[in-house]
């Protein structure tokens, strides 16, 4: 978002890094690729440098050091639809597609899901499942909110995108961090590996007293594509993790994309997820 951009944040838009996932990733559009998120002239190289920035300061003792922090949740006290409105204020200016706040991209989300009649908790899921990029507003940068996910503790793998950028990273040079398993053991079970800290990680940590595995695998796992599009965790899963990442891939096109011009109707909507947040979330949530 502009109005939080610094040399720290070389995005255009938070919104920039799902563009380029979708250029990517594009077999799934429901428009031609042509047709969506059309840059006259984009800017690819901003996101280049956001990747070099991301895969230079993601060490292991950074995740380590940001969950200590952030997990104590003592930032802010809000109900969920507080929270939503609390994230509108990243208004996103630059999306070349569309002029909608963020509770308008969440809701086009979760009401793709909900008409292809997935279960309640989906439908739910797709409303959650950016509530963790709240980061920027608690002062983090872009790098560590948004960005393609990943292990830390072991060897970064080169099916990451601009996967060249890991030989700055301290960790890559570290015996205890640089072979195949690192701090790590065979299939050992992603829930007992650190995944690079973002808005995801964030968001299943809030969320993961609440909702269904499945959900909360969508939300922790949904932007970890070097696993979900080229397997290239494998060694870390077990049975269960493959199992639960089918639902992850059943997530990601309606996160990618479900953007569309015409903005849904907030306030005919907000009573409808009011009911649904109450029948798996407290009153309030902390942050």
């Amino acid at each position: 978002m502009k109005n939080i951009k610094s040399k720290s944040q070389p995005l255009d838009s938070l919104d920039e890094w799902e563009d380029d996932v979708v250029r990517r990733y594009p077999e799934e559009a429901h428009k031609a690729k042509e047709e969506f998120r059309n840059y006259e002239a984009p800017a690819r190289d901003t996101v280049k440098e956001f990747y070099r920035i991301n895969h230079i300061n993601q060490t292991y003792d950074f995740v380590l050091e940001k969950k200590n922090d952030f997990l104590k949740f003592n930032r802010r006290e809000m109900s969920l639809w507080d929270a939503v409105d609390f994230l509108n204020t990243l208004v996103d200016d630059s999306d070349p597609d569309i002029d909608l706040d963020q509770t308008q991209h969440l809701l086009q989300t979760s009401e793709a899901i909900r008409a292809d009649g997935h279960p309640d908790w989906f439908v739910l899921t797709g409303f959650l499942h950016d509530l963790g990029k709240v980061l920027c507003l608690f002062g983090e940068p872009q790098w560590a909110v948004v960005g393609d996910t990943f292990p830390v503790g072991c060897a970064y793998s080169d099916k990451i995108v601009y996967s060249e950028f890991f030989k700055l990273n301290p960790d890559y040079n570290d015996e205890s961090f640089n072979s195949k398993y690192g701090v790590y053991s065979p299939n050992c079970g992603l829930d007992n590996v650190h995944m690079s800290w973002g808005h995801d990680e964030y968001l299943y940590h809030i969320m993961k007293d609440y909702l269904p595995e499945e959900a909360l695998y969508m939300i922790r796992y949904h932007s970890f594509y070097s696993q979900h599009r080229e397997g290239a965790y494998d060694h870390l899963m077990t049975t269960h993790d493959h199992k639960l990442f089918k639902w992850v891939e059943k997530f990601n096109p309606y996160d990618l994309y479900s953007k569309a011009p015409t903005p849904p109707n907030v306030k005919e909507l907000r009573p409808y997820y009011e009911d649904l947040a109450a029948k798996f979330l407290p009153d309030t949530l902390k942050f």
